[in-house]
């Protein structure tokens, strides 16, 4: 049987560690394409580029035998480009990350690696979207090998259209405690915008802020980070509120 074809991509840059780390682990059980930005793209949620050109080349990172393109656009132009342009047949599965920072939460909704994920499903592919709660680019990442193994083959082997969003633990002297399926937890980032001045006197903001977690579910994401387990909350493009159909049916015929 022919290796099963993996499309890997990230919004942190395609030179970032978490990305070629992600490369090294899956090149020996799948033929891996690499489609990933020329520079972080963090933030950038579903966007598309749409005014300016994309541009896409071939090139050589490393010594893996994986192939890998370097992409202008955002994380979700690098998805629909592999699709549409390079790959000569729909991947079994696309795997987006391994993201610097944090992806539990609210922080879904922003996340670049995790929209990436998100895209590929729209086109009914299997996807993955991994995330490290370290921003550090040098970051340890090697503790979470076998869970992240585990997990591509898992998925490979199932072949069922769904889409983790998948957030691990920082490394520490306590080894992982595990991996359990969770739900989003309640939660929001309460922003402060640092007010500055450039050297021409032109007044400018830089975005802070501290995330409140709002949620005591012992299946909430964000709590079972809290005990270093890794989460596993499957997400979906639908962003219907079906709860609220009948409420909003009433409002608009009263």
């Amino acid at each position: 049987m022919s290796s099963p074809l993996i499309l890997i991509t990230n919004d942190d840059g395609i030179f970032s560690k978490g990305l070629r780390h992600l490369v090294k682990l899956i090149n020996p059980i799948a033929k891996v394409v690499v489609v990933a930005p020329d520079s972080p793209q963090s933030a950038q949620s579903h966007a598309i580029t749409i005014n300016q050109p994309i541009t896409c080349e071939k090139i050589d990172v490393d010594d893996g035998k994986q192939i890998d393109f370097i992409c202008s656009g955002t994380p979700v132009d690098c998805v629909k480009l592999a699709l549409a342009e390079i790959l000569d047949r729909k991947p079994d599965l696309c795997i987006s990350g391994i993201n610097h920072g944090s992806n539990a939460s609210v922080n879904v909704i922003y996340s670049g690696t995790v929209s990436a994920a998100v895209e590929a499903s729209v086109h009914g592919i299997p996807s993955l979207g991994f995330s490290i709660l370290d921003y550090s680019e040098t970051a340890e990442l090697k503790h979470a090998d076998n869970f992240i193994l585990h997990l591509v083959r898992k998925m490979l082997d199932k072949k069922s259209n769904v889409c983790l969003n998948v957030n691990i633990p920082k490394f520490s002297d306590k080894p992982i405690s595990g991996i359990k399926v969770a739900k989003q937890a309640k939660g929001k980032w309460i922003e402060d915008f640092d007010e500055r001045f450039s050297p021409m006197g032109k007044r400018y903001f830089w975005l802070t802020g501290n995330f409140i977690n709002e949620d005591d579910a012992l299946d909430a994401d964000q709590n079972l980070l809290d005990k270093n387990y890794i989460s596993v909350v499957p997400v979906k493009y639908d962003h219907t509120d079906y709860s609220k159909l009948d409420l909003v049916n009433n409002m608009l015929n009263d």
